[in-house]
């Protein structure tokens, strides 16, 4: 692996998955093998008796190689609520992320990796979002969902991450919402809070359009 990055929210649909896929699209235009994962998930549904994500999905079939879906979602859950509340009787165990996450690594230059929900949302009884960004070791990407509210949510997970230690690449705006008053200046108002750069804005699509989203994105900088 030559690079990784996790991928946050700053809340639960906030774009996280497009954000990814239009991440894998764009390292795979710069000639890079690339690989995804979405290690926990919930809403899943029963597909050929195994509980499979739909979003997970999607990172499967952008992926540059072949790999087994077990590989890329070891914790899918039928019900679509919180990790610790769906999985009560199948926790998250961050040394299995780790193990699949490492077996990943040997097979692209690019592993991305989306959390589920937001920086502080819990895994099991005792983990978050936080602690398994943390176990990956990988910088973050934020996603920032652009709608009423946003500013707050972005400058408090923009903090946490801060206090963290974890280093925070950038972060990449998603206009979630188009009726939406002003987005313009709520995204200006975000980038003066953020000392890390804004890697793309994501415009509204009714319909995921991923090389059109990976256009508007400008990571080389860090790669």
């Amino acid at each position: 692996m030559e690079q990784g990055y996790f991928i946050t929210g700053t809340d639960t649909n906030a774009g996280k998955t497009w954000t990814t896929i239009a991440l894998m699209r764009y390292f795979k235009r710069q000639g890079k093998t690339v690989v995804g994962m979405k290690p926990v998930a919930a809403g899943c549904t029963n597909q050929n008796g195994q509980l499979k994500n739909e979003d997970a999905l999607l990172i499967q079939d952008n992926a540059s190689v072949k790999i087994d879906y077990g590989l890329i979602n070891p914790y899918a859950y039928e019900l679509a609520v919180s990790p610790h509340i769906a999985g009560i009787n199948n926790p998250v165990n961050l040394a299995t992320i780790v193990d699949k996450f490492n077996t990943l690594k040997a097979l692209a230059e690019i592993v991305l990796v989306e959390g589920a929900g937001g920086w502080h949302a819990p895994l099991n009884d005792q983990e978050d979002i936080s602690d398994l960004a943390k176990a990956l070791a990988l910088p973050v990407i934020i996603v920032v969902a652009i709608r009423l509210g946003c500013i707050n949510h972005a400058k408090l997970t923009w903090q946490a991450i801060h206090r963290s230690g974890i280093p925070c690449a950038g972060w990449i705006a998603v206009c979630v919402d188009p009726d939406m008053l002003k987005p313009d200046e709520n995204i200006c108002t975000i980038k003066a809070a953020f000392n890390v750069p804004c890697l793309g804005v994501l415009p509204y699509l009714a319909n995921a359009d991923f090389d059109l989203l990976s256009g508007k994105l400008v990571v080389n900088r860090f790669v």
